[in-house]
């Protein structure tokens, strides 16, 4: 039976050691007094956990659980898994509280770094020997991606980089990224746009929204363009092309702003020796392209399953947000009554048609 996340139940939380050789639970620990547990998509290592403990507790891997009771059933829903180190400890006159920073799985790529001039060479299939050098150098199970792609070129390690850098370098050749789940397995995400993703999850404003009321939304105009310029040289002459944004409907064109903003693309990608129709047509799409908006948007909500990288719609309607596709790209979950999660999403808007 699944768990109703709009509807009434208990909730607490438990705390448990891993194996690492095992990845499986060991021991209950029960001296810890909260939790936040953070996942975010812009950082190298996908998250990390603040933890304060009423004693120190020597570096181990650590299970967060939340123990959710609804109708008599009890669901033990994982949160995450993270490598605790780092503690710090403080004394109020009274008590002790230990504050432990805690990391995901993927820290101990970042640990190591790879040979000097370490070299993949050209040819190579992206994806498997990602997934090989991923399992020789971290504990965490590694669940494999099948992809077929193969370098074009030879991939050489910097002599700045990590295991987790080169890696992520790696396999962005083949439009992958990092990603885990909340048992701490080493997961790899393909890139998706939002238009091609179905939601998860929709929150609404009716009565049994879980989502609280106040929402965020951050977006800026600056240095979108309303005038593309494309240039097309050639040993023997160039072209060149230039499309304007003019609509008065449009809120960056030329008119509604009283200046023009240009974008200049000296190096088209374009094969083959183009006519004056093509070129127009390249810019055309060009300027289309940058016309969008990319919104942010914050908000919170009580725990429902949603995972960064997930498609979510937002149907807020007070807050002017009808049928709104987003993508979350972060989420701060606290282990507290109501679990509520702080969450990061982003979508595009045109501006441009």
């Amino acid at each position: 039976m699944a768990i109703d996340w709009t509807a009434s139940m208990q909730q607490t939380f438990e705390f448990y050691t891993v194996d690492p050789n095992t990845w499986k639970d060991v021991d209950a620990v029960t001296n810890i007094s909260s939790c936040t547990v953070d996942r975010d998509s812009s950082q190298e290592t996908r998250g990390s956990a603040t933890i304060d403990a009423e004693e120190s507790m020597d570096e181990c891997y650590l299970r967060v659980y939340l123990i959710a009771i609804q109708n008599d059933y009890t669901y033990r829903v994982p949160l995450g898994t993270y490598l605790i180190q780092t503690p710090g400890i403080s004394f109020d006159g009274k008590s002790q509280t230990v504050s432990i920073d805690a990391y995901t799985p993927l820290m101990e790529l970042k640990e190591n770094l790879p040979p000097i001039g370490y070299t993949i060479f050209k040819g190579e299939a992206i994806m498997s020997l990602a997934v090989s050098l991923t399992r020789e150098h971290l504990r965490a199970p590694v669940v494999p991606a099948t992809d077929t792609e193969v370098l074009s070129d030879d991939f050489v390690a910097n002599t700045s980089d990590t295991w987790l850098s080169f890696l992520s370098d790696l396999i962005e050749n083949a439009d992958y990224s990092y990603d885990l789940d909340e048992l701490g397995r080493i997961l790899f995400a393909p890139d998706q746009d939002i238009a091609s993703m179905q939601p998860v999850w929709t929150y609404t404003d009716d009565n049994s929204s879980i989502l609280y009321p106040d929402v965020e939304d951050e977006r800026d105009l600056y240095g979108i363009p309303n005038v593309v310029e494309v240039v097309y040289s050639t040993d023997t002459g160039y072209l060149y092309s230039k499309i304007v944004n003019d609509d008065p409907s449009s809120p960056i064109s030329t008119v509604t702003r009283g200046r023009e903003i240009v974008y200049r693309d000296s190096n088209p990608s374009i094969s083959g020796e183009p006519t004056q129709g093509v070129l127009d047509d390249y810019a055309t799409n060009l300027l289309k392209e940058l016309s969008c908006l990319e919104h942010t948007l914050t908000y919170k909500h009580g725990y429902c399953g949603v995972r960064v990288g997930d498609c979510v719609e937002l149907n807020y309607e007070r807050a002017g947000l009808s049928h709104v596709k987003a993508k979350v790209t972060a989420q701060s979950i606290s282990c507290e009554t109501g679990c509520p999660v702080e969450e990061t999403a982003v979508y595009t808007t045109k501006l441009w048609r």
